[in-house]
């Protein structure tokens, strides 16, 4: 994978599709866009997955945690080529505008964008305001998650770069609890504790190989957090050197802590005792005996759900900004602040939607149906790398293998495989949604130039 100089390499690098003044302010650094990505990767997920990939794969978590880390770099590759070739809020749903020739393809793909977004929001608020919250402070769930996203509306629309130093502190804060387990389980060993020879442990007559598959699909969704990064590309400086660079590495280091925190699971615990523990990674910690007091976890598994949150409404407001101004939903949702440059009325739009989904209170068939429709958007977009190959641009973008896309796009089909009924039920309820929206909006749009 390399950058594309196919095109005038003295061309500047905002030319093209670029060269309009872009309306959001350009304030995010490689750094600052490395810890995005990293933060969302590293979400709550990684805190209870231990327990539900051990009743797959038994002590080999390491194996569908390597896995699911080659299937997701295979689309983040496709996406680290079409950010930079059109770094433009709105993401999957710029590509599939550009791609596709019926525009009610690109609506979907928004639409789903959207979707994932806004009920991914919903579910982690009531994760927040659920049993992590209760511990500290007594509230009721639901009251206590609507007010949680109105707390993180006011942080996105301050601005990105006061969004991002927060998702800053709170990822450092994430990634030090994944840190005291590996640790706290190397005390363990060097203290004669622990079992190695659990990581290679699958469970009796399980075959290895289907273990790892159906395992790797469950740590699939720990990694789809990646996609959230495409729809700030319009705020990141340089992002046709910047953009790759981070994507991949935030990627591959989220991969590397996975994979370390999966070792460590399994040796300090059987695969038996991860899979009922509610809390696998603090029933290890408090296995290999280190001085870790239980409501410290608690409190790092609290910023983990709520640096989660804000990320994600991060990226669904600029979706919803993107696709306004592609001209795929109203023009008021394009409107930004004058002096913070934020696109406040999409934030409005995107927080009350997620906090009405709070209403409907168990979100688990919800959250499963959000990604079968992010493997629908991930098709799209490996589908797009191809199709617009022959779509030069004036600047300077990276260009990913050919193959890359191609086997992304049978990696999200076999993923698809994997679904049950009624999460298909759930998807296809989402997609009839946005196919009735979008003919209200172009009748709506009918009548009013007719």
């Amino acid at each position: 994978m390399s950058a594309d100089r196919s095109v005038s390499p003295s061309a500047p690098l905002d030319a093209g599709v670029t060269a309009g003044e872009t309306k959001l302010k350009r304030r995010i650094t490689g750094p600052l866009l490395f810890l995005f990505i990293l933060g969302d990767v590293l979400g709550a997920g990684i805190y209870a997955l231990m327990g539900v990939l051990a009743g797959e794969v038994g002590g080999a978590l390491w194996a569908p945690l390597a896995l699911a880390l080659l299937l997701a770099l295979l689309t983040a590759g496709s996406y680290a080529e079409l950010v930079t070739k059109y770094p433009r809020a709105g993401g999957a749903a710029v590509f599939a505008q550009r791609a596709y020739k019926p525009p009610l393809i690109s609506f979907l793909v928004g639409f789903c964008m959207l979707s994932a977004g806004v009920v991914s929001a919903a579910g982690l608020a009531l994760a927040f305001a659920g049993e992590y919250l209760q511990a500290f402070l007594a509230v009721p769930p639901i009251p206590a998650a609507m007010v949680f996203l109105l707390l993180v509306a006011a942080l996105n629309a301050r601005g990105i770069s006061e969004s991002l130093k927060g998702n800053v502190v709170m990822t450092v804060i994430e990634v030090s609890g994944l840190v005291i387990v590996v640790v706290a389980v190397a005390a363990m060993l060097g203290g004669g504790g622990g079992d190695v020879s659990r990581v290679t442990e699958f469970p009796a007559g399980a075959s290895p190989g289907l273990a790892v598959l159906g395992g790797a699909i469950i740590a699939y969704y720990s990694f789809v957090g990646f996609e959230t990064s495409a729809n700030v590309a319009e705020e990141v400086r340089d992002p046709s050197r910047v953009y790759p660079k981070a994507l991949l590495g935030a990627l591959v280091t989220a991969g590397v802590v996975y994979l370390l925190v999966g070792l460590a699971s399994a040796i300090a615990l059987p695969a038996d005792e991860l899979t009922e523990s509610s809390g696998p990674l603090l029933a290890v910690v408090a296995a290999t005996g280190f001085p870790v007091p239980p409501w410290l976890f608690g409190l790092i598994a609290l910023i983990a759900v709520a640096n989660g949150a804000l990320l994600t409404m991060i990226m669904t407001s600029r979706v919803t900004f993107g696709m306004a101004e592609q001209g795929l939903l109203p023009a008021v949702l394009g409107r930004v602040l004058p002096r913070r440059r934020t696109p406040w009325v999409a934030i409005v739009a995107t927080t009350v939607v997620a906090m009405l989904l709070t209403l409907v209170g168990d979100l688990e068939t919800l959250a499963s149906a959000v990604v079968l429709l992010l493997l629908f958007v991930f098709i799209s977009t490996n589908v797009a790398v191809l199709v617009l190959r022959k779509d030069e641009v004036e600047h300077e973008h990276f260009r990913v293998w050919t193959f890359v896309p191609v086997l992304g796009v049978l990696s999200c089909l076999l993923l698809l495989t994997q679904q049950e009924p009624i999460v298909w039920a759930f998807g296809g309820g989402f997609v009839v949604l946005g196919c009735i929206l979008y003919a209200i909006r172009r009748f709506t749009t009918s009548r009013r130039t007719s």
